[in-house]
């Protein structure tokens, strides 16, 4: 049974460009209860949960974020009445959810014209917000089918290329970043508005500036995440440059600069041989992130106010 739902003619004009609707058949899958999504917290490490306070500002500063002082498993239970942000990350290392991913993400880009050797990196991230819940303006790294489970669910986006908004030092990646950007007022005057029900979902091309809100009741939604050659290329440039500038050497964007973009990639590659047999453990990811993006790089897990 099929589980996306879209027009291929919209998909094969704006897929990876512009974002755009579609639909899906995963509004009543078991696999979205709270119950399993408070089982699924529990298996996890805690490097994998996210969580805060939903009453942010749209263009709320990291340390301006409130924390939340229970564990993950108790956020969850009480999400109908808390006031509560939650992300999931990494479910495509559970089987179950893994099988959904793939079929999704395989279905979408067919649907596209796109064949399975042009993605890779099948991720999914699921999000249980509280009613009246704010995610703040930020853009992700990868290319994006956010779907909607439970609630409405309210995600402006913005140009893509709009560099007014993000600048390339934006787009750069590293650990010790926080998420949120800077967002200004005036921005959403160049917002579009999606409004997700159950059953609905956004394409969110890779970088796309967005900020999200729920609507009277709780939310559970999904993203449904891949990366293409050219995202896993870009996102290798990106990180060493975040990197490189937090050692005090900024670097010029991705293009500018064949030579150096080749030289990044290689780098990025060859360090990645030595340190991904250490990551296997919680503990050895803090380590690493700690002694490589500082005391910031691993901001997520602090949960008290």
């Amino acid at each position: 049974m099929s589980v996306v739902i879209v027009d291929q003619k919209i998909a094969r004009e704006n897929f990876l460009k512009k974002p755009f609707r579609l639909k899906h058949t995963l509004a009543n899958n078991p696999l979205f209860t709270l119950s399993r999504l408070v089982d699924l917290a529990k298996s996890l490490p805690s490097d994998a949960i996210e969580y805060n306070s939903g009453k942010v500002a749209i263009g709320a500063r990291p340390e301006d974020v409130p924390k939340i002082d229970r564990s993950a498993e108790d956020v969850i239970k009480s999400i109908e009445t808390d006031n509560a942000w939650m992300v999931i990350k990494h479910v495509e290392n559970k089987p179950e959810y893994r099988a959904l991913l793939e079929q999704f993400v395989t279905e979408a880009n067919i649907a596209a014209g796109r064949k399975p050797s042009d993605f890779s990196d099948i991720e999914g991230f699921i999000f249980v917000s509280s009613a009246k819940a704010t995610t703040p303006f930020h853009n992700d790294a990868e290319e994006n089918i956010l779907i909607q489970i439970k609630g409405d669910k309210f995600v402006s986006t913005f140009d893509n290329d709009d560099r007014a908004l993000l600048s390339e030092e934006d787009l750069e990646i590293s650990p010790s970043r926080h998420r949120n950007r800077n967002y200004e007022t005036w921005f959403e005057e160049r917002a579009t508005l999606h409004t997700l029900k159950p059953g609905d979902a956004v394409h969110m091309p890779y970088m796309i500036p967005h900020w999200v809100s729920t609507g009277n009741t709780y939310s559970i939604s999904m993203a449904m995440t891949w990366k293409t050659p050219e995202v896993l290329r870009l996102n290798k440039i990106r990180l060493m440059n975040g990197t490189l500038r937090r050692f005090g050497m900024p670097q010029r964007g991705p293009g500018v600069s064949p030579t150096m973009d080749a030289a990044k990639v290689l780098a990025h590659d060859a360090v990645r041989l030595v340190i991904d047999p250490l990551r296997k453990t919680e503990t050895a990811r803090r380590v690493l992130r700690g002694l490589i993006y500082g005391k910031n790089a691993n901001y997520y897990l602090k949960t008290k106010p």
